[in-house]
C-alpha cells in the first residue's frame, strides 16, 4: 500500500466552445469561485500532495489564475497539451511533470470543469485504488437523463469489462445507465504502461483515458465507485454552469444555516463559497448577497437586497435594507442603511450610524460619528461622535489629485455644507448650514459663510396682483 500522499492531475486543457466565451472554460466562476479552483480545492482537503493542471487554451490566464490563489507549498504546477487529441493524450503531456515519481505512487486524475466533486469522494477514489488488485478505480455515475457519456461495459457477473465512449457505441449500450463520470485513481506503474500502449482506433480519432479500464481488467478490474449526478456533473455550456451554480448555492446556504445562520429566504441568499466565516445568529433577509471574502460577526442582521463584497463586519450590527458595503470594516454595533454605499477602504468604528443615500470612499468614521442622511465622504477623518449632517460632501478631488478632510471628535457639521479639502474642522467646532469651508476651523469655533438673508415685505403679493393684471 502506497503511504505517499497521491499525484493528482487536473485536465483543463478544452477549447470550451460551447461557452461562447473570451474566457476559458474552467475559470468562470462558481458561487465567486473559479471552477478550476473549486476542484483543487476539493484535491487538496482530500489529502493531494502535488497538484498538475493540465492546460490548453489560453494556458496564460489559466496559469495566471492558479499563481495568484496558490502559493508556496500550496503551488500548483503546470503541464501543457498544445494539441486536443484526446484525454488520454492529456495525461501523456503531464508524464514529463512527475517523471521523478515512483512507479508505486497513486495519480488521481481530475476534471477541471465538475467543480462539485466532494473530497470525500476523492479519499475514497483514492483508498479504493490503493485496495484494488489492479490498482485502478473510477467514480461512474447513472444521469438524470440520456447524456452522451461513456457507458460502462459488464461481463455476464458484473465485472467492469471496458468503458465504451458514447460515439462509438451500439444503440444498445447506448441503454446501459451506469456511465463514467470522468474521474479515475491509479498506480503511477500502470498509468505509465497503460498510456504508451494508447491508439486512436476510435470515431474521433483520439486517445481515450477511458481504455485505460480494459487494461485494469487484465490485471483483475478496475473498482467502479457510484457518485451522485450532481456532484460529478460537468460544465459545457451556460446552461450547466447555472445548474451547477444553483446547487452550490444550495449546499453553501444549507451548511452555513446548520451552523446558526438564519436565512428568511434561502432561495435569494447569495453567498459566495470564500465567505465566512459567519458567526451565530446572523439574520440574512432575501435577496442578500454576500461575496468575496466577506466574514460577519455574532447577532449581525442583514436586511433585503444588501450586497457585501470583501467587507468584515463586527458583532451586532445592523445593515438596513438595499445597501451596498465593499472592501471595508464595520465595528460592532454599528448602524448602516437604508441605502447606503461604502467604497473601498471605508473603515466604520462601533457605534457609528450611517443612513439614507450616504457614500463613503477611503473614509475612516470614528466611534459615535454619525451621518444619517445625504452625504458624500471621501478621503476623510471623521472623529469619535462628530455629526455629519444632511447634504454635507467633501470636496476631496481638486481635479489633479486627492485631499484629506479631518473632522475632529465632537464637532458638528451642518446641513448642506461643503468642506473643501485640504482643509480640518477641529474638536468640538461648528460649522453652520450652508457654509463652505475652505480653511481650518479651529477648536470649539464656528465657522459661517451663509450671506445675509434679506426679506422684502409684500413682495409676493404685489407679483401675484401684477401676473393677475397681465393675463386680464
Amino acid at each position: 500500500m502506497s503511504r505517499q500522499a497521491p499525484l493528482v492531475l487536473v485536465m483543463a486543457a478544452g477549447l470550451g466552445t460551447r461557452m461562447k466565451s473570451e474566457t476559458p472554460k474552467v475559470l468562470h466562476h462558481i458561487a465567486g469561485r473559479p471552477m478550476l479552483h473549486w476542484v483543487i480545492n476539493a484535491a487538496r482537503a482530500a489529502g493531494a500532495g502535488r497538484i498538475v493542471a493540465i492546460l490548453g487554451h489560453k494556458h496564460e490566464l489559466v496559469k495566471a489564475s492558479l499563481d495568484a490563489s496558490y502559493t508556496g507549498d500550496a503551488a500548483v504546477d503546470v503541464a501543457l497539451q498544445t494539441d486536443a487529441r484526446g484525454t488520454g493524450h492529456a495525461i501523456q503531456c503531464a508524464l514529463p511533470a512527475i517523471a521523478n515519481e515512483s512507479d508505486d505512487r497513486i495519480v488521481v486524475i481530475l476534471t477541471g470543469d465538475a467543480p462539485l466533486i466532494a473530497s470525500e469522494r476523492i479519499a475514497e477514489l483514492t483508498a479504493a485504488a490503493i485496495a484494488a488488485p489492479s490498482g485502478m478505480a473510477l467514480l461512474s455515475t447513472v444521469p438524470p437523463r440520456p447524456m452522451p457519456y461513456g457507458r460502462l461495459v459488464r461481463d455476464a457477473a458484473g465485472k467492469l469489462e471496458r468503458i465504451i465512449e458514447h460515439a462509438d457505441a451500439t444503440p444498445e449500450q447506448r441503454t446501459i445507465a451506469d456511465t463514467n463520470a470522468g474521474f479515475y485513481a491509479i498506480r503511477l506503474g500502470h498509468l505509465r504502461k497503460d498510456l504508451a500502449s494508447l491508439k486512436a482506433d476510435n470515431v474521433k480519432g483520439e486517445l481515450y483515458l477511458t481504455d485505460l479500464v480494459a487494461h485494469a481488467a487484465a490485471r483483475g478490474g478496475a473498482t467502479a465507485i457510484d457518485a451522485p449526478f450532481t456532484e460529478v456533473a460537468g460544465i459545457n455550456d451556460r446552461v450547466d454552469l447555472a445548474t451547477v451554480e444553483v446547487e452550490a448555492r444550495r449546499r453553501i446556504n444549507e451548511a452555513w444555516m446548520r451552523a446558526g445562520v438564519t436565512m428568511i429566504d434561502p432561495a435569494s441568499t447569495y453567498i459566495d463559497a470564500d465567505v465566512g466565516p459567519l458567526g451565530k445568529d446572523v439574520w440574512l433577509g432575501h435577496n442578500v448577497a454576500l461575496r468575496g471574502k466577506t466574514t460577519v460577526g455574532d447577532g449581525t442582521r442583514i436586511d433585503a437586497g444588501a450586497v457585501i463584497t470583501d467587507v468584515q463586519i463586527g458583532d451586532h450590527v445592523n445593515i438596513k435594507p438595499h445597501s451596498v458595503l465593499a472592501s471595508t470594516t464595520v465595528g460592532v454595533r454599528a448602524q448602516i442603511g437604508p441605502f447606503t454605499h461604502t467604497r473601498p477602504g471605508s473603515r466604520i468604528d462601533e457605534d457609528v450610524h450611517l443612513g439614507n443615500f450616504v457614500e463613503t470612499k477611503n473614509t475612516h468614521l470614528m466611534a459615535g460619528a454619525k451621518a444619517n442622511h445625504h452625504a458624500y465622504l471621501g478621503d476623510a477623518s471623521i472623529g469619535q461622535k462628530a455629526n455629519i449632517g444632511a447634504g454635507t460632501i467633501t470636496c476631496n478631488y481638486d481635479g489633479v489629485s486627492k485631499q484629506k478632510t479631518t473632522v475632529e471628535a465632537g464637532a458638528f457639521i451642518g446641513s448642506d455644507s461643503q468642506l473643501v479639502a485640504p482643509v480640518t474642522v477641529g474638536r468640538g467646532a461648528y460649522v453652520a448650514a450652508g457654509t463652505t469651508v475652505t480653511r481650518d476651523v479651529p477648536t470649539g469655533a464656528l465657522a459661517l459663510t451663509r450671506p445675509k438673508q434679506v426679506t422684502i415685505e409684500g413682495w409676493a403679493d404685489k407679483r401675484r396682483e401684477a401676473e393677475e393684471k397681465r393675463k386680464k
